[in-house]
């Protein structure tokens, strides 16, 4: 038998205004030009300039969308974040019921490039646009390169083939990382081309001996092999560094000196010769150690500056535009409106003259509102942060964490977040990303909190001026920073050290 039931749920849902303004914030300043060209593109009732005083209304006058509060039991959602003082934030969905008759729920919005003819793509880089690189000139590639010197081999047309195969096959570090028996399936498949994999492991041989030396290697060890056979193997430190890599590369690795020695009885001055060399070698043939680099220039969001002693924060004018909505189309509006209801195809064009003059105001609201977060939030973080801003040092950061700065602006957490990922501030001593003021808190001896920041910088300087022949444990430093009266744990040693980018003390080791 068939039941009714009654049930309560609490769901969180965004007027188009809001996901235009949560889109509009987590931009950084170097593509909100792009997203206001885009936007001039799609919506002809948009327009650059100032606005004009003279603003008529759809219905009367063109109301801010964001003028009357909207309330929905919406719980403590972390994209509620329109609750503040500014009266930008403060937003109504009564204009625009007629055009949008149903609201967006959260889970639905992301990833969506319109909302009911309202287009809101190019608010941020995809996925593929931020893996994209562009293309950098180079009069020869590593392929040509190679290709070029396999046809002075002087191959018949199927040893071409296999060989074209091969050096396919190498990536951007110079190895082939491919298992022959399937570069054999793929000569079969591809190019009618039957062979063995010991024809293409002779042939592959022979693509070894091309410059640059060590091209074509299956594994970091055969790479240094084949670029230490290059040398004059006469020499002692040579034929010891070969030993070495053939013999103890695991040792080597680990950098198990005294094993090393041990196992092939040289001395400690050969020794250090041999590891001196190896590491001068090439652990990537094919360049792909970043030597063709792109620049990526950083457009600071906020310029801060100290005029003698006082701090000036002002937003970069690029957060600025100066828009308006097109008086033709407010005109174009009028006339349309006061003109007989009856037309089907003049009701169209009143309605989507509307929908521009509508989509163009909302851009205009969201641009403000962006404007009016970022600089509370920022002038929340240099209030947080004076000391640091007014002298540079980072033993002067104060531990704080976002719910410090979101309490303090009364907007969500999640608000504040989007504002510290993707921005950064100009200061007299230089330009810092806003995550780099946010870190916790480490309790001293006398009762203080000091920044994380402040203890990495001090175990920094620490692993700095240790002796690189016996470098310190992670217990000794430990031991060393309680001394200094940081009360840190050992794992949180191990943790920030890490976080530093400094490897074990075993791999800090040098002869």
């Amino acid at each position: 038998m068939q039941k009714l039931g009654l049930n309560q749920i609490m769901t969180q849902k965004l007027s188009p205004q809001q996901i235009q303004f949560i889109k509009l914030l987590q931009i950084p300043t170097a593509e909100l030009d792009t997203r206001i060209e885009e936007e001039l593109e799609v919506n002809p009732a948009l327009e650059e300039g100032r606005e004009e005083d003279d603003e008529v209304n759809l219905d009367g006058s063109i109301d801010d969308p964001f003028s009357n509060e909207e309330k929905e039991d919406s719980g403590d959602n972390e994209d509620q974040d329109f609750d503040g003082d500014d009266s930008a934030q403060e937003n109504s969905e009564d204009s625009f019921e007629d055009n949008f008759s149903q609201e967006v729920n959260v889970e639905e919005y992301v990833g969506e490039d319109e909302i009911s003819g309202y287009k809101m793509q190019g608010d941020g880089p995809s996925q593929d646009e931020e893996e994209r690189e562009s293309p950098l000139s180079n009069d020869v590639t590593l392929h040509e390169l190679l290709l070029a010197q396999l046809g002075f081999l002087k191959l018949d047309d199927r040893l071409t083939a296999i060989g074209t195969q091969l050096i396919g096959s190498i990536d951007e570090d110079g190895y082939i990382r491919r298992d022959l028996d399937l570069i054999v399936n793929d000569l079969a498949f591809s190019q009618n081309v039957e062979t063995t994999i010991e024809e293409v492991e002779e042939l592959l041989y022979k693509i070894q001996d091309f410059d640059p030396a060590g091209i074509g290697a299956r594994t970091l060890q055969e790479c240094l092999t084949l670029q230490i056979e290059r040398k004059n193997i006469e020499d002692g430190e040579v034929e010891a560094a070969r030993k070495i890599i053939a013999e103890c590369f695991e040792e080597f690795t680990k950098k198990h000196y005294d094993k090393i020695q041990k196992k092939l009885d040289i001395d400690d001055e050969t020794l250090k010769e041999a590891v001196h060399l190896i590491t001068r070698l090439n652990p990537k043939p094919g360049g792909g150690d970043g030597s063709s680099v792109r620049t990526q220039y950083v457009i600071p969001d906020f310029l801060l500056f100290n005029n003698n002693g006082k701090l000036e924060l002002t937003l970069n004018s690029k957060n600025a535009p100066e828009l308006r909505v097109s008086r033709s189309y407010k005109e174009m509006f009028d006339t349309y409106s006061k003109s007989s209801k009856t037309d089907k195809k003049l009701k169209e064009a009143v309605m989507f003259v509307k929908q521009k003059l509508d989509s163009a105001q909302w851009f205009i609201d969201a641009i403000k509102q962006r404007q009016n977060t970022l600089l509370m939030t920022m002038e929340a973080i240099v209030k947080y942060q004076y000391d640091f801003f007014l002298e540079g040092d980072e033993s002067k950061l104060r531990p704080m964490i976002l719910k410090d700065i979101a309490q303090e602006i009364n907007m969500d957490i999640s608000t504040v977040s989007r504002v510290a990922n993707s921005k950064s501030v100009q200061t007299d001593f230089g330009i810092y990303p806003l995550k780099y003021f946010f870190s916790e808190g480490i309790a001293t001896d006398s009762g203080e909190d000091v920044s994380s920041r402040e203890v990495k910088h001090i175990l920094k300087e620490i692993i700095e001026a240790e002796d690189k022949k016996k470098p310190l444990s992670d217990e000794k430093l430990e031991e060393l920073l309680n001394k200094r009266g940081y009360n840190i744990a050992r794992r949180t040693v191990a943790k920030y050290r890490e976080q530093l980018n400094i490897p074990v003390a075993r791999l800090r080791k040098e002869l």
